[in-house]
């Protein structure tokens, strides 16, 4: 702490507010000849998106051997692939940028583990073992290989290896504290290096223990915990975001209570929930969580909401909200959209639904006209944009791509199906400036409900939600920070519905315009009173 106290610099001011709508993003995403693949980011962040965005989550730019990034080589580079830490740092100068920290595991490639195998002094124990003989069938499995992987070392012995997502990510024994000081030591690089936020990815498996589920263990929270008030002790603004992919209670646990924990937790059941109302025209599941949430967020408390990601649609937070014919009917409108379905080992060695890999929009599209889809669409993402917590936009969502069915014949990762890049970014900005397309009409559409937000401090990710009493298939809410109170109205329904109730001394954001009664479907209503 003394040694990275001396090296601090001033970190920028990262409050969040009602204007936090992030971009989710691959450090490749959207190439350009001439330019690495960051710098070219961050030009096609300045030229396209300013105003619907103040920050970018970049997915794993650190060298990685597999599971598209997410299997680290080196915490403390960037790939050369996409370029530098110039780069990252010309991008962090003019917007709040969130880090990836995987620090669960890392490559079985890197040179953390090379050592491990050759027992160097320095890297013995950094890599959790264990006895294969021993019982580990209560151990909590995201995946179905086996939890445990044999590597022989450079004498020759066979070593197995806490593995708890790939053979190739190799999990680091936080038991060692020279792992916890090198990791510490790595976060602070990161704020340093211009973090903003950053995300602590799978962080709930951290602490292993045979005998245990070894997911959300009292350790882990002590570890977070620690993290937190050392980042808050060197004057880091540094917004700490825990990716949990688990039931609801577990998830926001990582809020910490008497001692804080994380700023804000990834909000999981958002879209399932939200995706199970579109697709069902039915509301009520949504609203009943939706009305849990005020009393969970609190100053510096909060959320990150999002429909979709590089990972697809997690189910398993839906555990305990969605019953069995609810969540098939979401496993069938992927099947129909013609995505995949990921499995996970359940705690009774069942195979049991983990994620939904397809893109939002054609789980959007499933069994619907592409005009109907599009509403659906934007209608979504207005649920998801009016609810405490920053906004976060995946990229593919911004233009409504389909699922990229050659990647995943070429590679053989169903994950892959929402991960394609832009290689041909002239024919993106020509389809996104082409009115009617429906790249058009989604980036359009999404840019002004994001104007929307951004004009009211009542979006503020700490303000006050109210869920309303509406007609069925519709989504009502009300948001009040400080003075500044917002009202917004969306038809999640398939047919026009009268709202009329709903909007009586209210009207349209930033202007003086009454609503109709009859709200169409898709379609969402941004109000302030007329009385404030």
């Amino acid at each position: 702490m003394d040694r990275h106290r001396l090296a601090t610099r001033t970190s920028a001011d990262n409050d969040w507010s009602e204007r936090s709508v992030w971009l989710i993003t691959y450090a490749d995403q959207f190439p350009n000849d001439g330019q690495t693949p960051l710098s070219a980011l961050d030009r096609f962040i300045d030229d396209r998106l300013t105003g619907l965005i103040d920050g970018v989550h970049i997915l794993p730019f650190a060298p990685w051997s597999s599971d598209g990034g997410f299997s680290v080589i080196d915490y403390e580079a960037v790939d050369p692939r996409y370029g530098s830490w110039a780069d990252i740092e010309a991008i962090t100068s003019s917007r709040t940028v969130m880090f990836d920290a995987v620090i669960n595991h890392m490559s079985a490639k890197s040179q953390w583990f090379q050592r491990f195998l050759a027992d160097d002094p320095d890297h013995r124990g950094f890599f959790r073992t264990s006895d294969p003989t021993l019982d580990t069938s209560s151990v909590v499995r995201p995946r179905t290989h086996p939890l445990l992987t044999p590597f022989t070392t450079s004498s020759g012995d066979v070593v197995h290896v806490w593995t708890t997502f790939s053979a190739d990510q190799v999990d680091l024994d936080y038991g060692n504290p020279e792992v916890l000081l090198r990791m510490l030591a790595v976060l602070i690089d990161y704020c340093e290096r211009g973090a903003g936020a950053i995300r602590l990815d799978a962080v709930g498996f951290l602490w292993k223990d045979e005998a245990t589920p070894s997911i959300h263990l009292p350790q882990t929270h002590q570890i977070i915990q620690l993290i937190r008030s050392c980042l808050d002790d060197l004057g880091f603004g540094a917004l700490l975001i825990s990716e949990t992919n688990v039931p609801h209670e577990e998830n926001v646990s990582y809020l910490g209570s008497d001692i804080p924990e994380v700023h804000a937790v990834y909000q999981f059941p958002l879209a399932p929930l939200t995706a199970h109302a579109a697709l069902s025209g039915d509301t009520s599941v949504l609203e009943r969580w939706a009305a849990g949430i005020d009393e969970i967020v609190g100053e510096q408390r909060s959320f990150l909401n999002f429909l979709a990601c590089h990972d697809g649609i997690g189910v398993r937070p839906a555990e305990g909200l969605l019953d069995d014919d609810q969540l098939g009917l979401l496993i069938d409108a992927c099947h129909r959209s013609g995505g995949r379905v990921g499995q996970r080992v359940s705690s009774d060695g069942s195979m049991v639904p983990y994620e939904l890999n397809t893109t939002w929009f054609d789980l959007m599209a499933a069994d619907v006209d592409e005009e109907t889809a599009i509403r659906r669409h934007l209608a979504t993402h207005a649920v998801m944009l009016c609810l405490p917590g920053v906004a976060a936009l995946y990229a593919h969502s911004l233009f409504g791509t389909g699922n990229d069915h050659a990647a995943v014949d070429r590679t053989g990762h169903a994950r892959d199906i929402n991960r394609s890049h832009y290689d041909d970014r002239a024919a993106l900005e020509a389809s996104v400036e082409t009115p009617g397309t429906r790249a058009n009409q989604i980036f359009e559409g999404l840019a002004a409900l994001v104007a929307n937000r951004r004009r009211c401090a009542a979006f503020h990710p700490e303000a006050e939600l109210s869920v309303l009493e509406s007609p069925s298939g519709v989504f009502a809410v009300d948001r009040m920070y400080n003075r500044a109170r917002a009202r917004v109205i969306v038809n999640l329904g398939a047919i026009a519905t009268d709202v009329g109730s709903l909007t009586e001394n209210w009207v349209e954001i930033g202007g003086t315009r009454v609503p109709a009664p009859d709200l169409g479907p898709g379609a969402s209503l941004w109000l302030e009173p007329t009385d404030p």
